[in-house]
């Protein structure tokens, strides 16, 4: 492969390079700020006295709140009930062919002055496309307070994407809480991003790597203390339970954190890099690895990746040629639909995507990623949905029918059809029992 492999840059590390970050072509509207959580604690109104029963007549108890809030430690989170527009998996029929799922995902996803992760709900909510969301934990940490951050083989306080401060967390709260009620997954891309030989993710022990899952999760179960938010309405899940994914940062470590998840009940990685072909579990989660894709006028395949179109059009820059702006988005949006065309017409396996909340090159890759959910979103039998989404379409099916998907190899279709490819196996002879009498 010929570009490297990184993940998420935030804002902050970006002005701190020198490099001035530029506003995204055409413009981003952002949303309005969502409503929160059901939060249904008053009871519902009394009936009168007046009526049937007469003056003396009992009043009837107060009716129970539909969806209860209950608050979880500090009320940075809370219990709302089960999570809002979730579909009900089924098993695929005998000789039906399997749905199209694209998943297009985050790294290190937090809302700042670009206000990129409000639009791409916005566009979530406009295709019917539901997205992860890998929340950085340390968006949650103010920098005062850096110091509660201990990073493996780093001393405490160091993180190389910096921390936030309480707008900007805030800010990203309130974006995270209508993700998540809207469908979307909220996973994890772990905290200080440490990337490299030096005391990079990829040297880290697996208890290392349990280190720094119980931060990321301490800091989003703590941001009302931390930030001195304490009058903000809650995020409206259990992060215990919510968290069951991630993706590492630079795409290092995958071996030993994939150790340490399966053993903190994670469900999903997708850490790796792999062809588009049908998953398999790794130390029981589903391998959800990244894609090789075509890069058109190009004679190799990159990662699905936005970081890694950049590199291969503008090494060693973020703000490449304005004249080639346009053609490197057309470029990357235009690898990514064969790349969903060649799974749609032929394997039919799902198509995994990654993005940074990142103006590089002009916003270019933003309008690609947007103009791509846009076009393959829309189609028949198409579902863009959430890691966790795909990871439980995963679990419903038959064991038997994901290995025989499996079989198939890059844009290889069925040669005489789902129907026949997928038809009923004849049944295994019963061993007959002997009756007794």
């Amino acid at each position: 492969m010929s570009a490297a492999v990184r993940g998420s840059t935030f804002r902050r590390k970006a002005l701190a390079a020198g490099v001035l970050t530029v506003a995204l072509v055409g413009g981003l509207a952002g949303c309005s700020e969502p409503s929160g959580p059901p939060a249904k604690g008053a009871a519902g109104a009394e009936e009168g006295a007046a009526g049937a029963g007469g003056a003396g007549a009992k009043k009837k108890p107060a009716a129970a709140p539909e969806n209860p809030v209950r608050l979880i430690g500090d009320g940075s989170t809370a219990y709302t009930g089960a999570q809002p527009h979730q579909r009900v998996w089924k098993k695929l029929k005998p000789g039906e062919a399997p749905p199209q799922f694209v998943v297009f995902s985050w790294d290190g996803a937090g809302e700042d002055s670009q206000k990129l992760f409000s639009h791409f709900r916005n566009v979530g909510k406009k295709y019917d496309a539901t997205m992860t969301y890998f929340l950085s934990g340390v968006y949650l940490l103010p920098e005062d307070k850096r110091t509660m951050y201990d990073p493996p083989r780093h001393p405490a306080g160091r993180s190389d994407i910096g921390f936030n401060d309480v707008e900007g967390i805030r800010d990203t709260v309130r974006e995270l809480r209508g993700a998540w009620l809207e469908g979307n997954e909220i996973g994890t891309h772990f905290n200080g991003h440490f990337c490299g030989p030096q005391g990079g993710v990829g040297t880290w022990s697996v208890e290392e790597w349990k280190s720094e899952i119980r931060q990321a999760k301490s800091f989003v179960k703590n941001w009302k203390t931390n930030a001195g938010l304490r009058t903000e309405q809650p995020l409206p899940f259990d992060y215990d339970k919510e968290l069951v994914g991630a993706r590492t940062p630079c795409l290092e470590g995958r071996a030993n954190f994939v150790k340490a998840a399966s053993e903190l009940g994670f469900r999903y990685d997708t850490s790796g890099v792999n062809d588009q072909i049908w998953p398999k579990k790794d130390h029981g989660l589903w391998d959800l690895s990244m894609h090789l894709v075509p890069v058109p006028g190009r004679a190799f395949q990159t990662l699905s990746m936005d970081y890694n179109f950049m590199v291969n059009q503008s090494p060693g820059t973020t703000q490449g040629d304005p004249g080639m702006h346009r053609y490197w988005g057309d470029q990357m949006r235009d690898g990514l639909v064969q790349a969903f065309e060649r799974s749609y017409h032929g394997n039919r396996a799902p198509v995994i995507i990654g993005n940074h909340f990142e103006s590089w090159n002009g916003g270019t890759y933003m309008r690609a990623i947007e103009e791509t959910i846009a076009t393959v979103c829309v189609q028949k039998d198409v579902n863009c949905v959430s890691f966790r989404q795909l990871a439980d379409w995963l679990d419903a099916q038959d064991p038997a029918v994901i290995a025989k998907l499996r079989t198939l190899k890059v844009g290889e279709a069925p040669t005489a059809g789902w129907p026949t490819f997928l038809a009923p196996q004849p049944a295994t002879p019963a061993t007959q029992q002997t009756a007794r009498g």
